[in-house]
């Protein structure tokens, strides 16, 4: 009986994966670089002072049409030298803005509150954000940009980590098969995450959504804003697999703030559509399922076997789309990684839903 089950639900994976494969492999029109729209950036800084220089110093070497671009950092209450480097970078940049939370009015709190009002003191069409700790190519925001025909709203891009060993190599792989999911559903117009640190909108389509303002608070803005975008139905969101639009990040250093990222997002998660919600219960039990598969020791491992395979073709094709690699190694020990922190996240989430995160507690 249980294999017949086990069947059943690796075949949902399996035709799960074929239509996230369709939707990942979705292509767009772009506009050219002459009808470019205006552009304001967004990056809220909180004791960052170990990246921030570097995340600066890539968004001043950005390409954009002369005039149409303008980069506004927000330091949201730090308690180290992030300021005073911001000030020091900034100096003479005219196209940089800065602000500092501490001195704003507003309802929000935290990273809420510091995006709202440097949305609200942004001058482009187009609203692009990414974080202090992040690093962009220098076509970055052109290429984003680009797949704003006139009727879309929103487009995401991809995150991938700085892999300096097996560690983050596997943090890599585990992001690159989220936000490959995530590809997938919002190509195929059933959008239900995306990453805030490689996000953009129109600011008019922000405004229709009544802004962070508006929203029900959330440790996680970004699904919270997808959610409202998704809401208006008035324009079309896109998640291109575009090597172009990859912005590169910092992965976890150690076991402890990687449990704390996961518990975030899985608590911001549990806001999702249903069709979210959907997803992340069909990921859990084929988790479940193959745990239960490989410690009973059932003649089904071949079962567990196909799901390995299925995954490696899934994130090999995405792979080679964003023009990043993967190693066999990283591959297995995110397998064994992935199908131990889905089958445990619920249970944790039973127990407590407090997220601490950049010192702060929610």
């Amino acid at each position: 009986m249980f294999e017949i089950i086990f069947l059943a639900v690796i075949t949902v994976y399996f035709y799960s994966l074929i239509f996230f494969t369709v939707g990942l492999a979705e292509k767009y029109l772009k506009i050219p670089d002459d009808e470019l729209p205006s552009a304001s950036i967004i990056v809220a800084a909180r004791n960052e002072e170990k990246s921030i220089v570097l995340c600066l110093k890539s968004l001043s070497e950005l390409n954009y049409p002369e005039g149409k671009l303008e980069i506004i950092i927000i330091d949201d209450n730090s308690q180290d030298k992030t300021p005073e480097l911001i000030k020091e970078f900034i100096s003479g940049k005219s196209n940089f803005v800065f602000l500092q939370t501490g001195k704003l009015k507003t309802s929000l709190t935290g990273k809420s509150a510091a995006l709202a009002e440097g949305i609200s003191k942004s001058r482009g069409e187009i609203i692009l954000t990414t974080d202090a700790d992040c690093t962009v190519g220098k076509n970055w925001a052109k290429n984003i940009v680009s797949y704003y025909r006139k009727d879309v709203g929103v487009v995401c891009g991809f995150t991938n980590y700085r892999t300096k060993n097996i560690f983050s190599s596997v943090q890599t792989i585990d992001l690159t098969f989220l936000l490959s999911v995530a590809s997938g559903m919002m190509n195929s117009r059933l959008p239900v995450s995306a990453i805030g640190n490689n996000m953009s909108f129109r600011k008019s389509a922000y405004i229709e959504t009544g802004g962070l303002e508006k929203l029900k608070p959330s440790v996680t803005e970004d699904y919270a804003l997808i959610k409202a975008f998704s809401s208006i139905k008035k324009y079309k969101m896109l998640f291109p697999a575009d090597a172009g639009t990859v912005v590169t990040s910092i992965a976890c250093e150690d076991f402890k703030s990687l449990y704390h990222q996961k518990k975030r997002w899985a608590v911001g998660g549990m806001d999702s559509s249903f069709i979210g919600l959907f997803v992340m219960s069909a990921g859990w039990i084929t988790s479940i399922m193959i745990l239960i598969s490989l410690l009973s020791l059932c003649s089904s491992y071949f079962l567990v076997l196909f799901k390995f395979a299925i995954d490696f073709l899934f994130l090999k094709y995405a792979v080679s789309k964003l023009k990043q690699k993967m190693n066999l190694l990283s591959f297995i020990l995110f397998e064994i990684y992935f199908i131990s922190y889905i089958s445990v996240l619920p249970f944790v989430l039973i127990i407590s839903r407090k997220v601490k995160w950049k010192e702060r507690e929610y």
